[in-house]
């Protein structure tokens, strides 16, 4: 199995993060501005895209944000797991995201694109939970 793996040392507190990764608002202010919410699943949009991405909340608290996806898009997710470790930065202030997104296949093609736009995703978030401007990557 492969995984996608990134580290990003945010100048923001824990709070402002969770609130990035876990709210309505702080999720449209990085990454969709499509989101919507039923019970504990969240539902992605974006454009172009046949179907929301469908992802359990599964844990959500300001130490770690789990997520599995158990919709039947993207059909590469299928099995994957998204994880948020969120932790003090120990040399200084703010807060240090270690992402993860674990359980693809060892052969997947979509793997680069996927891992390139995480990467671009944890810019968008370092952003905007350290300014609070809105800036998502997609936008409906």
């Amino acid at each position: 199995m492969s995984e996608i793996t990134l580290r990003t040392d945010i100048d923001a507190d824990r709070t402002k993060v969770y609130e990035a990764l876990n709210t309505h608002d702080g999720l449209t202010g990085w990454w969709t501005t499509g989101v919507n919410r039923e019970g504990e699943v969240l539902l992605f949009d974006f454009p172009e895209i046949p179907e929301p991405f469908r992802l359990r909340r599964d844990r959500a608290d300001k130490e770690e944000i789990v997520w599995t996806p158990i919709g039947a898009f993207p059909p590469h997710w299928s099995g994957t797991v998204v994880t948020w470790q969120l932790t003090d930065i120990p040399e200084g202030t703010g807060t240090r995201v270690d992402f993860r997104h674990a359980g693809f296949a060892a052969d997947d093609p979509d793997l680069p694109h996927t891992d390139d736009t995480w990467s671009r995703l944890m810019t968008r978030l370092k952003e905007y939970a350290e300014t609070g401007t809105a800036q998502p990557f997609f936008t409906l």
